[in-house]
């Protein structure tokens, strides 16, 4: 078995886990916030080369995914069917964006980022933020996102967690999407979601 499919297996078994332990600490009747903190205050920067903090998920549904532009499969793809998710949307698809945060801020400059997120098949509504491997650890622990470097030299790779974050557009955690699913079915968990508004604690 190839060495980049034992790492696939490795980083979809972390993440189940740690999807198992949100599901268990939510319990049967809805999440419990006071056990399980997503998100909160982080500094980063746009492919703009602007500092930008949480605020950059305020006003819009936010799907926000942590990845790396070398990244061989994970990443691309979770992108690639983001791009599919915005027309099934219809017209609320203005109130959605998609939120690329790099765990890989050795090789992802700002230039790096801003050439990456121009990608055609990309999400239109897609914002790329990397930073300082402070800043960008801080993000990764305020969402509580797993990322790890493996290897030396200028092919390294990096395991990082395979889901993704749906955010309100208060910038609060709403739900956790599945690398496993679905353009169809991401759609219809944001469209759940955004029918509930801020009362949406589940999709």
């Amino acid at each position: 078995m190839s060495r980049r499919i034992l790492a696939l297996i490795a980083v979809l078994a972390i993440s189940l886990a740690i999807l198992t332990g949100l599901a268990i600490r939510r319990g049967v009747g809805g999440p419990d916030t006071s056990a399980v903190a997503i998100g909160g205050p982080f500094q980063l920067t746009d492919t703009a080369g602007r500092t930008v903090g949480q605020d950059v998920l305020k006003g819009k549904w936010s799907v926000v995914f942590f990845g790396f532009t070398h990244c061989p499969d994970i990443c691309p793809t979770t992108l690639f069917e983001m791009a599919q998710v915005e027309p099934l949307l219809g017209p609320a698809v203005k109130d959605l964006q998609t939120v690329f945060i790099s765990v890989d801020p050795g090789r992802d400059t700002v230039a790096q980022m801003k050439a990456y997120v121009a990608n055609d098949a990309f999400p239109k509504q897609l914002i790329g933020l990397t930073g300082t491997p402070a800043q960008v650890d801080a993000a990764a622990k305020a969402y509580r996102v797993y990322y790890q470097k493996v290897g030396e030299g200028d092919d390294y790779q990096v395991n990082h967690a395979a889901y993704s974050y749906l955010m309100n557009p208060k910038g609060r955690f709403t739900c956790v999407l599945p690398y496993d699913l679905t353009p169809e079915q991401t759609a219809a968990k944001i469209q759940a979601a955004m029918k509930l508004g801020d009362r949406a604690e589940h999709c």
